[in-house]
């Protein structure tokens, strides 16, 4: 069996705006109840968790101006996901629920204050999708001229997790008695400051509210790089990875799992689910059809591609040649992301990678059957955990991945049939 999830790239914002299916989109993109159908719909089919990507700038790398981001409109506006939170927990009953959270911003405290909050709103289903930011414009917004080196990035992230630990352990197992005959309501012995005097955080503690039902929220990352493997292999439940091969996914599991076991974790205490979309149709053929219609419009979408290089660099690929081979790129943001949206496979030059009509991952076509049928295969010769979806959350797609292709995941064996008892991590654990 494998696990399932739901990426909603770009977080609260404007979905598909333009598309045939997305609704009154543009009008109601800041209300919950597109995200509450996804949840709703994510948990009948079994999935694990829904993750609520986030940013906190508005992107203007792609001809050094914000006009295309804010026309499109692509990455902006975008609401803080954790709002949305205790209202997908209120909807839903056992799905887990993962917002993002950048370290180079979030206080330790003030961020596993709030992550113990919505822990106890949810009983026990949040996750904190943990990244280290990327941008200038976000690092400007927090009083930065430049956003932190790359891997210092890292080293930050590293010791912003021993103080958010430490806090979420201050108050020790037993610490809340509730005997109301004696008139206690916690024991004080138990309830600790934690000292934390470190090399970029200081931190008294404790924790002014008791832990939520999993103490630890899970912990989720999506860093590729050396710096970012190292950190997901050392505190991640589950990670995302976008690989376009089996031999890349199995490779980078590989390197995942002997990093974890450096680090003197079990490797099957994390979760490494691979990014996918799927076009599902009554028919391979017309399933076939819809690629293939995507695929002759891909001249159209040539400045969306170059404004996503563009945001995940930071380098404006509105200057290069689109005849030319894509050039060396060296760059402090989204360096992953950045070499898997600058590669594609036979591609000489730039308007070819631009024109690729791939989305990084593994794109599945077919009918439900055959979408299932491929899922199996990739993931028994990755040997991994499971897939995250990568739609963006139409109705329709909705409606294409959880009630035509999950039941059918469901009949062969592939996906659970229903929840273990307890809070999201044992879910995600439970095999």
């Amino acid at each position: 069996m494998f696990h399932m999830a739901w990426f909603v790239g770009g977080g609260i914002s404007v979905h598909d705006w333009r598309g045939p299916w997305s609704g009154h989109i543009a009008d109601e993109w800041m209300k919950p109840d597109l995200y509450l159908d996804l949840a709703r719909s994510a948990e009948r089919a079994g999935f694990d968790y829904v993750m609520l990507e986030d940013g906190q700038f508005v992107p203007d790398a792609y001809t050094g101006v914000p006009d295309w981001f804010l026309e499109t409109p692509w990455m902006v506006p975008k609401n803080d996901p954790m709002p949305l939170v205790p209202l997908i927990g209120q909807a839903t009953s056992h799905i887990g629920i993962v917002a993002t959270m950048t370290t180079s911003f979030y206080p330790p405290f003030m961020a596993a204050r709030l992550a113990a909050t919505l822990d106890q709103l949810t009983a026990g289903r949040v996750g904190l999708n943990i990244v280290t930011a990327h941008n200038d414009r976000a690092a400007q917004n927090f009083g930065l001229d430049r956003h932190y080196e790359h891997d210092l990035r890292y080293e930050m992230a590293d010791e912003w997790m021993e103080v958010a630990d430490k806090l979420w352990h201050s108050w020790a197992p037993g610490a809340v008695i509730r005997d109301v005959a004696h008139k206690r309501f916690a024991e004080p012995a138990l309830v600790r400051t934690i000292d934390h005097v470190g090399r970029f955080f200081k931190c008294r503690g404790p924790l002014n509210t008791v832990p939520g039902p999993q103490i630890r929220p899970v912990i989720c990352q999506a860093g590729g790089s050396p710096a970012g493997r190292n950190f997901a292999a050392r505190h991640a439940d589950t990670i995302l990875a976008r690989f376009r091969t089996v031999d890349d996914a199995r490779d980078f599991r590989d390197d995942i799992r002997h990093l974890m076991v450096g680090h003197g974790r079990d490797p099957d205490a994390c979760k490494i689910l691979f990014m996918m979309s799927a076009i599902v149709d009554e028919t391979d053929e017309g399933a076939s059809e819809r690629k293939q219609h995507f695929a002759d419009t891909a001249e159209q979408r040539i400045g969306h591609k170059l404004a996503y290089m563009s945001y995940a660099s930071g380098v404006d690929f509105s200057k290069f040649d689109l005849d030319q081979p894509v050039p060396p790129i060296t760059t402090n943001a989204a360096q992953a992301t950045t070499r898997a949206l600058t590669a594609a496979p036979g591609a000489r030059t730039l308007r070819e990678v631009v024109s690729d009509p791939g989305t990084g991952g593994f794109d599945f076509c077919g009918s439900a059957e055959t979408v299932a049928r491929q899922m199996r295969d990739v993931s028994a010769s990755i040997g991994g955990d499971g897939f995250l979806v990568s739609n963006a959350p139409t109705r329709r797609a909705i409606a294409e991945i959880t009630d035509g292709l999950a039941p059918v995941l469901k009949r062969l064996g592939l996906t659970r049939r229903e929840y273990a008892p307890g809070v999201f991590r044992s879910n995600l654990l439970a095999f």
